[in-house]
């Protein structure tokens, strides 16, 4: 069965064709700047055409009008049935669709076909998630108008992580706050976070339910979560992605009181200063606006740029105290896991991280195996009393799995 994976944004559209059987990416692509002049649809087919022409690997750019995601959607799937550069013969080849769902609030602990009343539930966490999940459903009501007979899943980012305790979700605030308006910890990159920690524990070779595991999500958006006998038991984000960690434009952790502080001195309102948080602060913010970017930061660093050496010392810094903090939380840590843009692909942050601050935890770090990109890999050295590992993250395929395992069962 195929399994088309959509990722929608407020203006843009991520999707993926995978065969659910192989679970190889037959197709994928990028909608971009919906509702904005200029919009234009990125295609590469990987797994052939419908035809039998050999286009594997040819990226095709197409710019064309597109006022809503039904049209993002239309363009796409146009070009999944295409006769010459297609890679299905039509949408009856096309099994389920697998939606990523930003926040399930307390109603869903686990991912779900989609109905009527789930689209109603998921409607009522939009207070919660308010630039993320009327996305999400404008983009299954697209797919749900086009695929009328199609199965439509969604998947959830807060779901992994509805095991914590409460003790680890709840905040010091008046109980009331959590009855009312169901303020907690939530949490996100749950799929991520889910398929890298049972990923390590395969390539290990050891039960899922026998390891505690630190995941650090780290990327643009930033994430550490500690998974214990194979059940998430804390996790840095909060009741939205801005707490924990700091973020490429995120502040991540700071004194509430700072909001005050900074709309008194500055004279701004609550949403200026919401917006200074999350578009203006993080390594954007530490560096004077140098970049967001990881890789921009590690050549200022190198090229001895004292604010960019302060952002990423100060981000490996937070990412150091969560893994302290999560071992703490789990009496111990088996495998600490780097995964996302950043923890994938830079060997300097990872080093950073663990030959500068966590030595007490007996890591010892294999600097050969540590250059190294792109696979399942162990990069401490076989005497490290912790594994630590790259687990590149796959959250298509992780929801690709997840709709194939319930549209099987119906």
């Amino acid at each position: 069965m195929n399994i088309l994976v959509i990722n929608c944004g407020s203006s843009s559209l991520k999707f993926q064709l995978i065969d659910a059987q192989t679970e190889e990416v037959i197709a994928k692509g990028l909608c971009e700047r919906i509702g904005i002049e200029g919009s234009r649809l990125v295609y590469t087919p990987l797994g052939g055409s419908a035809q039998g022409h050999a286009v594997q690997g040819q990226k095709q750019e197409t710019v064309t009008p597109m006022k809503n995601h039904t049209d993002a959607i239309r363009l796409v799937l146009a070009a999944l049935t295409d006769e010459e550069t297609g890679v299905v013969g039509d949408l009856g080849e096309i099994g389920a669709v697998g939606h990523r769902v930003v926040h399930g609030g307390e109603k869903f602990a686990s991912s779900t076909v989609i109905t009527d009343e789930v689209i109603r539930a998921i409607e009522a966490c939009n207070d919660l998630a308010p630039l993320h999940n009327p996305a999400n459903l404008i983009g299954i009501d697209a797919c749900r108008e086009l695929m009328p007979e199609t199965p439509m899943v969604a998947v959830f980012d807060t779901a992994f992580h509805q095991t914590m305790p409460d003790k680890a979700y709840m905040y010091g605030l008046p109980y009331e706050y959590y009855e009312k308006y169901k303020i907690r910890r939530y949490g996100f990159h749950g799929t991520s976070h889910s398929y890298v920690s049972k990923k390590a524990a395969e390539v290990l070779g050891r039960k899922y339910e026998d390891l505690k595991i630190i995941v650090c999500h780290l990327g643009n958006g930033a994430s550490v979560s500690a998974v214990q006998n194979g059940r998430c038991v804390d996790t840095s984000m909060g009741l939205t992605p801005l707490e924990g960690l700091i973020m490429g434009t995120r502040s991540g952790d700071i004194d509430p009181a700072i909001i005050e502080f900074i709309a008194h001195k500055e004279g701004k309102n609550i949403d200026e200063i919401m917006q200074i948080l999350n578009k203006k602060s993080g390594v954007l913010g530490l560096s004077e606006n140098l970049s967001s970017d990881f890789r921009d930061l590690e050549a200022g660093y190198k090229e001895g740029n004292p604010r960019a050496k302060n952002a990423m010392e100060t981000f490996a810094y937070r990412v150091a105290k969560y893994i302290g903090a999560y071992a703490a939380a789990m009496n111990g840590v088996d495998v600490i896991c780097f995964t996302a843009g950043v923890g994938e692909n830079s060997d300097f942050v990872r080093k950073m991280i663990c030959q500068e601050y966590l030595g007490y935890l007996g890591i010892a770090l294999d600097e050969a195996a540590n250059q190294k990109r792109g696979e399942d890999i162990a990069i401490s050295t076989p005497d490290s009393k912790v594994t630590v590992m790259v687990i590149p993250t796959n959250e298509e395929l992780a929801i690709a799995r997840e709709t194939c395992r319930l549209t099987a069962e119906r």
